[in-house]
């Protein structure tokens, strides 16, 4: 067929997908982002409100951790994720600041949306953001204090810190008591690589929160026991503790293998061949001189009551995490076999115990040699509670560790940010063009963190803005909103501490997220597939949500 000079209609996407683009798309992306951070702002500060959670298994969490209503939240908007992104980064990378630094992103783009309604290119803006983003974090280093030369006490300095990352924790009424725990926590830590894995936190539901228990050691509930174990005795001092990944148990002739046998004779020499090797493994456990046996795999009835009868304690099918930090504190090494055990296989502590810690019994290993683990128990009155006190403490614990790496702290309560926004509006004054107008859009960004504390103080933002504006004015450079006078104040006398590390990583992902969504102008979304057969799987790419962002 001849089509003369009509060029033929090439379809190039499947029927049915949703392709929209343009200004219209972006400024469509920044309205998602702002819905998710208009959610968490109510959350901000020491007097934000905690937010009630409910999943699909009608499981509740109460939690005001930016990072942790993100993640629970079903965001689909492909855009607003970058948020839930960039929000899990600062905590696996700072661990404090998730709820700032989508605060800050979602503002960012806020105040990008009037210059792309009137036509300015998103490149143009994004190239101000990065140049303000730049100067942001030049004027952060420079103007940050390092305590790594103070006279004071190196454990006094990380308590402060780590007493301004409970301000808007639940925690905060019994800060004194959980400050001290972060600080001996990550102090009990080796030096050098500082690895919070190796902090150990086992939730114990009742009591109050400050029955929560600190142990230089290890800590795990007691595993499932069999006949003979309450004959065991349940303490001692300076004992010989042997790790295993070994099976002791007596199992059946049918489990392992099929034997076919002529006379009676023959199978009870089956039956005694296995009764002989576990007691061989068991002898030569004994042989070793060790008090207590601790195994991954399971610890029978029949070696339970061996070593009950000799006065030796045992705990078998340990979770590995548990049985690995064991080694760590007490010395030795794990053994998968019982033969040739030699002396310095086995670890030991000054005192082993088990207690009854509320209805639960726990394993308890103090004052170990070589102890580069510790375990927090945490108390509460209702599981919710414990989860917002396990997660508020790992935010300070994270706030320690990085206090104690890098010793450049600035002051909180939206002092820094006041005086990068004050610096970075003289700073556009400077220069002429749209990117005055930019850098000057990105330092008013970041005052939404002092607004927003404010607000959710129900004190008078306007008010204390100008306060703010006017005394970082005149060179008060660690001015921020002071909660206890309901005005405004010098925070770093007040030692409302944060590490420098958490607001430059903030500002940049911050500044990335904004600039991320800013460079998507076109959104594809593939139509959901229909399979073939009931039950097949739809092909690969297919499916709501998934869909290709091009620039």
């Amino acid at each position: 067929m001849n089509f003369g000079n009509q060029t033929p209609t090439i379809v190039v996407l499947k029927e049915g997908t949703d392709a929209s683009q343009g200004k219209g798309q972006i400024i469509s992306n920044i309205n998602a982002c702002v819905a998710i951070q208009e959610a968490l702002k109510p959350t901000l500060g020491p007097l934000g409100s905690d937010i009630l959670i409910v999943n699909s298994n009608k499981k509740t969490t109460i939690s005001n951790d930016g990072a942790t209503i993100l993640k629970l939240l079903d965001v689909v908007h492909p855009a607003a994720r970058t948020l839930v992104d960039i929000s899990r980064a600062q905590d696996a990378e700072v661990g404090d600041g998730t709820t700032s630094v989508t605060i800050l992103a979602g503002e960012l783009m806020k105040e990008a949306k009037p210059f792309l309604e009137e036509g300015i290119s998103s490149h143009v803006i994004m190239k101000g953001y990065r140049r303000a983003v730049e100067l942001a974090t030049a004027k952060i280093q420079e103007i940050c204090v390092d305590i790594s030369n103070n006279d004071q006490d190196n454990r006094k300095l990380l308590e402060r810190c780590a007493k301004t990352a409970m301000t808007s924790k639940l925690i905060y009424k019994n800060a004194d008591f959980f400050v001290k725990m972060c600080v001996d926590a990550v102090l009990s830590l080796d030096k050098d690589d500082l690895d919070d894995k190796l902090i150990g936190m086992k939730k114990i539901p009742g009591g109050s929160m400050e029955e929560s228990l600190f142990i230089n050691g290890v800590a795990f509930k007691k595993t499932f026991s069999y006949a003979g174990f309450e004959q065991q005795p349940k303490k001692f001092k300076n004992p010989k503790i042997l790790s295993l990944n070994v099976e002791l148990e007596l199992k059946a002739e049918k489990d392992n293998a099929e034997v076919r046998v002529e006379n009676v004779e023959d199978y009870q020499a089956i039956v005694d061949a296995e009764w002989q090797l576990i007691m061989d493994k068991l002898k030569q456990i004994e042989s070793t001189g060790a008090n207590i046996v601790l195994s991954k795999l399971p610890i029978g009835d029949l070696a339970t009551q061996f070593f009950a009868d000799r006065n030796i304690f045992c705990a078998g099918r340990v979770a590995s995490d548990d049985l690995e930090r064991a080694v760590l504190a007490v010395g030795g090494s794990i053994q998968s076999s019982t033969t040739d055990i030699k002396e310095e296989h086995l670890g030991t502590c000054q005192v082993f115990e088990e207690i009854q810690i509320g209805s639960e019994r726990y394993n308890l290993f103090q004052g170990c040699p070589k102890a580069k683990t510790c375990t927090l128990l945490l108390r509460g009155g209702a599981e919710q509670v414990i989860a917002e006190v396990e997660r508020s403490l790992h935010d300070a614990i994270m706030i320690v560790k990085r206090a104690l790496q890098n010793k450049l702290i600035v002051a909180g309560g939206g002092a820094v940010e006041m005086e990068v926004s004050r610096y970075l509006r003289n700073y556009s004054k400077t220069i002429a063009g749209k990117q005055q107008l930019i850098i000057n859009a990105f330092a008013k960004a970041l005052e939404v963190i002092p607004r927003q504390l404010c607000e959710n103080a129900g004190l008078d933002a306007v008010e204390l803005l100008n306060k703010l504006r006017m005394a970082h004015s005149k060179g008060e450079k660690w001015y921020g909103v002071d909660f206890e006078t309901e005005s405004v104040g010098d925070n770093f006398a007040k030692f409302v501490w944060e590490p420098a590390l958490v607001k430059i990583n903030a500002l940049n992902s911050a500044t990335e997220a904004a600039n991320l969504i800013l460079s998507v102008d076109e959104t594809i979304t593939n139509k959901e597939s229909q399979p073939a057969n009931a039950g097949m799987a739809p092909p690969a790419g297919a499916g709501r949500g998934r869909g290709l962002s091009m620039q």
